[in-house]
């Protein structure tokens, strides 16, 4: 099969690739440009570990061409933060013990960075149905919401 052209620009890095149309953006993530902090949890887009923004916005990388996002911007969770100056939701993450094995981490935080600019939610109950596409299998969701909420809370401060 032959192969697509494509530039994309990841974690505000511009780079252009050949990909199969075939191969979706969660392979190009990981396996092309070597950012393996996005997961690869189903793989069929029930569990959000994959969540990545595409133009600002949350999408499940493991349901999204390569080819889509020709031409656009994609954050991945080492776009948003440093070790040293962490996003708000990732230091909130850790303020409120919101993970436990890790594996949903990456995408939970993506979802909750996407999550503080959308519009209309305000209770924990919000929290959880706007968040209700990434599972937890260790059962944080409580400090998740906790975390969701904290980072809001520092973001408006």
């Amino acid at each position: 099969m032959s192969q697509l052209p494509l530039s994309v620009t990841v974690n505000g890095e511009p780079r252009s690739v050949e990909v199969d149309p075939r191969r979706s953006l969660l392979d190009l993530l990981r396996d092309t440009f070597g950012l393996t902090g996005t997961q690869k949890g189903c793989n069929q887009g029930a569990c959000g570990a994959c969540t990545v923004h595409l133009d600002g916005r949350r999408v499940l990388s493991c349901l999204t061409l390569a080819a889509q996002a020709d031409g656009r911007e994609v954050t991945t969770v080492e776009g948003i933060g440093t070790a040293g100056d962490l996003h708000p939701v990732q230091q909130a993450f850790l303020d409120c013990d919101a993970f436990q094995c890790g594996a949903c981490t990456a995408g939970q935080v993506m979802s909750a960075v996407a999550l503080l600019d959308e519009p209309d939610w305000e209770t924990r109950d919000d929290v959880r149905e706007l968040m209700s596409g990434n599972l937890c299998r260790c059962g944080a969701y409580p400090r998740i919401v906790d975390a969701v909420l904290a980072a809001r809370e520092s973001r408006e401060a």
